[in-house]
């Protein structure tokens, strides 16, 4: 089966804790305080790989973790950075965030490399809390946490051009003819399970890359049979070609297999509708009787609105020249940029605010100041003990709370509290 989506649970390296250490030399026998910082955790980036086509890699293998940096060490020694971790992905993928399914990158065009998370900062050392009147701290900063988010990998072909219709209308065919692509061909429903890719070469060095879609059914966009795994490729194409079996072979009716796959595509998405589409009627070479009234049948309901209708035969060849080169001069009157889509997610933004703070006002007109980045801080410090309260009110001051609590105009005796605790503010 054709790998084109994957859900992945991804995680950047941890920082490396800063380190509490102290000088203990012979000739020095009040050293100070010497404890290096950690190391950054690994980023986790996301790289295009031109030789894969699928994401297979990552059907077996869920998660995914970047290295965490170490801890710092004595003697003011950096701990060693975490290694990165990189995902080759095909290209053409978007990578989204699994919950909200906002669209974090797009590995397409210009976009060969992308950080998706950056690892947690090391901690820094207890050399960093040195003061005139704390000339030993026994404190360091702990690294930051790595970023553990779930992301689900979509591969959207990059095609010019999109070969759509119901099953066994001869897009195989077609598509074996005009480009270098080899696809299966049998004449049963649903024989192409993955999309195929192939490159329309014609006179004076013009050509453009023809998608063949896997056949939509009725109910595609609502996850019904196949073409809901295989809609999502059509999205990058610039120009739709819509096959139909003009003969009917089949028995079915090629101006209600239209009307059938266009509902399909406003369902899944109404920009779809929007591309250029033409129309090729094949299996031209099978129709008993006058081959015309079925392109007029198509003509009318379709030609009105500008459709350009094309009767060819896969088989034989009939018509696909006419064909090809109208789609070409349609491309070469578009623009020439792929479709990238925009981010629309970041994961370290989402950190960033998880680590702020929040001052509101208690019934009881206390400041309560409150948030994750507080709350981890009153887990590591004791601040029952002189040394500890002043690293934490050093550490209030150093984030703005302090200053942020005078502007909203607390006064000498109010009282704050934060997570249990309750201290009276003086100035």
């Amino acid at each position: 089966m054709f790998a084109d989506r994957a859900k992945v649970i991804i995680k950047s390296g941890k920082g490396g804790n800063g380190h509490i250490s102290f000088r203990r030399e012979k000739y020095v026998p009040n050293g100070g305080p010497d404890g290096g910082d950690g190391g950054k955790g690994g980023d986790i980036v996301f790289i295009v790989d031109e030789g894969m086509n699928t994401l297979s890699d990552y059907r077996y293998k869920r998660k995914f973790a970047a290295q965490n940096g170490e801890e710092g060490r004595k003697k003011n020694c950096h701990g060693r950075d975490g290694e990165d971790l990189i995902l080759k992905v095909p290209e053409g993928t978007v990578i989204k965030d699994a919950l909200s399914g906002k669209v974090i990158a797009d590995m397409s065009g210009e976009n060969k490399r992308q950080i998706i998370l950056r690892g947690g900062k090391g901690g820094i050392g207890n050399q960093h809390f040195a003061t005139a009147t704390m000339q030993a701290p026994k404190y360091a900063k702990p690294g930051q946490e790595g970023i553990e988010i779930e992301v689900l990998l979509e591969l959207k072909l990059i095609a010019d051009v999109g070969l759509i219709g119901f099953p066994n209308v001869g897009k195989s065919t077609l598509l074996s003819r005009v480009t270098n692509a080899q696809p299966k061909i049998a004449n049963y429903h649903f024989t192409t399970l993955s999309p195929n890719l192939g490159v329309v070469d014609l006179d004076g060095g013009k050509g453009f890359v023809l998608a063949d879609i896997p056949g939509i059914i009725e109910g595609a966009s609502k996850g019904v049979g196949l073409g809901h795994e295989f809609l999502r490729h059509i999205e990058r194409t610039k120009v739709m070609i819509h096959m139909v079996d003009a003969a009917s072979t089949e028995g079915r009716d090629p101006v209600a297999d239209i009307y059938a796959i266009n509902q399909e595509l406003k369902d899944y998405n109404p920009v779809l509708l929007e591309k250029p589409q033409v129309i090729a009627a094949n299996k031209t070479d099978a129709i008993y009787g006058d081959e015309t009234e079925a392109l007029k049948k198509l003509e009318a309901e379709f030609g009105k609105d500008g459709t350009k209708i094309f009767p060819i035969s896969a088989v034989s060849g009939k018509g696909l020249k006419e064909l090809l080169y109208y789609v070409n001069d349609l491309l070469n009157n578009m623009d020439d940029e792929p479709v990238v889509y925009e981010q629309e997610y970041d994961p370290g933004l989402s950190l960033r605010e998880e680590e702020s703070y929040t001052i509101t006002r208690g019934d009881d007109a206390a400041f309560v100041v409150e948030g994750p980045k507080i709350d981890k801080m009153l887990g590591y410090t004791n601040i029952d003990s002189e040394k500890g309260f002043l690293f934490f009110q050093k550490f209030l001051r150093e984030q703005g709370i302090l200053q942020e609590l005078e502007e909203r105009g607390i006064k000498d005796g109010d009282t704050v509290r934060m997570y249990g605790h309750e201290f009276d503010y003086y100035k």
